[in-house]
């Protein structure tokens, strides 16, 4: 089994930044694509930055140059610095992580979701 914990959600003002971070664990052989997805309030989940194994970044046209994804693969653990956040960056984040736990067999892994909230 392979569990996600996600950290660092919560209430800031616009213009203001934090950063989100994922930590994967458990029977882990091999991890290959990191990203954050969001769900802002009656909306579908929407991807925000994905960081492949294979290096390279992507991201919502709505979060660039404000948000930066990042990965420590040692840690295991992807992170979202978001910056100059404005009341529409306010939504659940979750984390995906798609890993191997042997045999070659790929799955993607969600995380439990972290409020990030954004005031006016």
């Amino acid at each position: 089994q392979v569990q996600l914990v996600e950290s660092g959600g919560g209430l800031v003002q616009a213009g203001g930044s934090l950063r989100v971070s994922c930590t994967a664990s458990g029977n882990i052989f091999s991890v290959r694509d990191m990203a954050w997805y969001r769900q802002p309030p009656g909306k579908r989940r929407e991807l925000v930055a994905i960081i492949p194994g294979g290096g390279g970044t992507n991201y919502a046209d709505s979060v660039k140059g404000r948000f930066t994804i990042s990965r420590d693969n040692a840690k295991k653990t992807v992170y979202l610095q978001m910056n100059r956040l404005t009341p529409e960056d306010t939504a659940v984040y979750f984390c995906a992580v798609t890993a191997s736990t042997g045999a070659g067999a790929w799955s993607t892994y969600w995380g439990q979701g972290t409020q990030v909230t954004v005031s006016a």
